[in-house]
């Protein structure tokens, strides 16, 4: 009678390692600062979104009586500014405006500008040379002055310079897709993709896309912050968003003849503007890190 123990198989189990969005959740679970941000921008949004319901003013009703009055005066937290107008009320309002000109431009540059650079990354050769020239002439004019003559050219207004904000992010986001996109090219699951007689629009959808994205993203985060401050500035020259609707940036403009009467009432504007530009740049470097899973 055979005395061998039985041998028995156990297999040794496998180890589940996180992808790649659940480490950059994660990391970003970890970040506080990077969340106190976070959660301070979509409280700005939020508050812009409700402003209907969390002032009873209207942002456009004048008071010549109620000028330039110091915080809290008579149930205006903010006080008033030049024309009486609640400052709480224009503050919340002009938050949707310069927030959707912050935001909105970006995107559609994404969108523009991600599409070109992906194209001109993929297809290489006269497609890239096309591309990336016509890019390099927007390259040449400095950010300011290209939003500032192409808003001008247009006459101003809110379209005018949604418009010329694009223009003037597509060339820095098409050259970001444009370089991710070359270096996915080379890359050996691309190779066997065509190897096995995919199609270029299959390949781009399929494994080009996904993986341009995070850079693009990350960048495109913190063109808001660029965004925010090129649309004030648009306004307070005039070219952007025009009286009475309100906006930070045209707010600031109107408030700078009374900077001697009520400082704080003249700053709120200004301060909105960059608490709001220095959380998305905070944010875009914490989305920086966490998607760098190298670092």
């Amino acid at each position: 009678m055979s005395t061998d123990t039985p041998i028995i198989n156990e297999r040794a189990p496998v180890r589940q390692y996180p992808g790649y969005l659940q480490t950059v959740m994660r990391r970003l679970r970890h970040d506080y600062v990077t969340l106190f941000f976070l959660a301070l921008i979509a409280l700005s949004i939020l508050s812009a979104v409700l402003a209907a319901h969390l002032t009873p003013y209207d942002p456009l009703a004048t008071s010549l009586l109620g000028r330039l009055r110091p915080i809290g005066w008579q149930g205006h937290l903010l006080g008033t500014d030049d024309l009486g107008r609640d400052m709480l009320t224009r503050m919340l309002y002009g938050g949707r405006v310069s927030l959707v000109m912050g935001i909105v431009p970006v995107v559609l540059a994404v969108m523009i500008g991600g599409f070109l650079g992906v194209l001109a990354g993929f297809f290489g050769g006269p497609v890239n040379m096309a591309i990336m020239r016509t890019m390099d002439v927007f390259y040449a004019f400095p950010s300011v002055l290209l939003a500032v003559a192409i808003s001008g050219t247009m006459g101003g207004g809110m379209a005018s310079g949604l418009i010329a904000l694009t223009l003037v992010f597509i060339p820095s986001l098409c050259r970001i897709a444009e370089t991710a996109t070359a270096q996915v090219r080379s890359l050996d699951f691309v190779e066997a993709a065509e190897a096995s007689g995919a199609s270029s629009l299959s390949i781009i959808f399929a494994h080009v896309i996904g993986n341009v994205l995070p850079p693009v993203f990350v960048f495109a985060s913190s063109l808001v912050s660029v965004s925010v401050l090129l649309a004030a500035g648009l306004s307070f020259l005039g070219l952007g968003v025009q009286p009475p609707t309100p906006d930070w940036g045209q707010m600031l403009s109107s408030l700078r003849q009374a900077i001697y009467l009520q400082p704080l009432i003249c700053a709120l504007p200004g301060a909105a503007i960059c608490i709001v530009s220095f959380s998305f740049n905070i944010v875009s470097d914490g989305l920086r890190h966490a998607m760098d899973i190298k670092a």
